[in-house]
């Protein structure tokens, strides 16, 4: 079997679907990628038995086969040879021979065979949504995912369909982010979680562009499609929390600010706070917010203060200074909106106009100030 590839097209291939290969794996055939060749088309395919994602790219080729080559010295290789054709050989014991234009690199593959079979489409039902889309919603919601395995419902984003709707939630239980989007039609009302990795993947393999994605999904796998690039990904099988109930309905007291100069303050003061709360205390009242953090430890301080608009009752209220300088990250607008109502009820941050088609709310718990 035997088939000619560019390199450089091979390997920007390859390196949309590498991040799907862990480091230290059960099986030996998960480090390697899958070569499935067929007129004149080669499908490389890489799996974690979570989450399969396969590309596609044009070749030469007049036979057919498969063979599995293992991916890190496959990639290591590629990334040091120039722009050129490359020619691969295989025999029948899956010995992979790559010739370029001054060289010859032998490595030994594997039984195709011995590869995981990727899961089916059964009983799926689809919608499409721009590519920029799901991109953004990713971004908006991703760094709010739990990193705690022994909460597996919250270390996904939740995606929840409607007719009209799709919103995206994610929480860590100090924090939430709801995502909506109005420009997204599903055939019907339903809700599954989706891990980290994969929505990781595809951030990094999809546009930030209008083509239109295939997103597919049954009880247990979703599946997208955009062009020569597929992911097919196993659901977390869990209940994700009512995260409804944790948004409060009313929170009488408002404060814009400029976005920039209230996260480059967070920046500043949070050097001087405790490093394991991060915690900045928020004094604000007329016209002006006060920032300030200490580390009772080491005897650190820092205060500073700056403009606001604020509509509301005095008030001091502390937060965790790194969730809040993540969050501001996720508002586009120059200005944000924060909602308060007591120092133990949660924030509300939004950003001070909505972009047409979305819509951005973020909250964050409150911590207990150090009296």
């Amino acid at each position: 079997m035997k088939f000619i590839v560019s390199s450089t097209a091979l390997l920007k291939q390859l390196q949309q679907i590498n991040g799907v290969i862990n480091a230290n794996t059960v099986l030996p055939i998960l480090e390697d990628f899958l070569f499935e060749i067929e007129k004149d088309r080669l499908t490389v395919v890489a799996t974690d038995l979570e989450t399969v994602m396969k590309v596609h790219l044009p070749i030469e080729a007049k036979d057919k086969g498969k063979v599995c080559i293992p991916a890190k010295i496959l990639m290591d290789s590629l990334k040091n040879i120039p722009e050129q054709p490359l020619t691969f050989n295989i025999d029948k014991n899956f010995s992979v021979e790559i010739t370029s234009d001054n060289g010859k690199y032998k490595v030994m593959g594997e039984n195709p065979d011995n590869f995981p079979k990727e899961p089916a489409a059964d009983d799926a039902s689809s919608f499409t949504m721009t590519s920029s889309a799901l991109v953004t919603a990713i971004n908006k919601t991703i760094f709010a995912v739990s990193t705690d395995d022994l909460r597996p419902a919250m270390t996904g984003v939740f995606f929840e369909l409607d007719k009209k709707t799709a919103t995206f939630v994610a929480t860590d239980a100090h924090r939430l982010v709801r995502y909506t989007r109005t420009d997204v039609k599903c055939p019907q009302k339903h809700s599954f979680i989706v891990p980290r990795k994969p929505l990781n993947l595809l951030k990094s393999a999809l546009p930030d562009n209008d083509d239109e994605l295939t997103i597919s999904y049954n009880n247990n796998h979703l599946f997208i499609v955009h062009g020569g690039t597929e992911l097919v990904c196993r659901l977390i099988d869990a209940r994700f929390p009512d995260y409804k109930v944790v948004i409060p309905a009313d929170n009488p007291y408002k404060m814009m600010v400029n976005r920039g100069a209230f996260q480059n303050a967070l920046r500043r003061v949070s050097v001087f706070s405790n490093k394991s709360t991060n915690q900045v205390a928020l004094t604000i009242s007329g016209t002006q917010l006060q920032l300030a953090a200490q580390d009772v430890d080491f005897s650190f301080e820092g205060n500073e203060r700056m403009a606001c608009q604020y509509d509301g009752e005095d008030i001091q209220i502390a937060f965790n200074a790194k969730f809040l300088i993540e969050m501001l990250n996720g508002a586009d607008t120059e200005e944000v909106v924060m909602e308060l109502s007591t120092p133990t009820k949660a924030g509300i941050i939004k950003p001070s106009e909505q972009a047409e088609n979305e819509e951005l709310l973020m909250l964050v718990m409150p911590l207990m100030l150090n009296s």
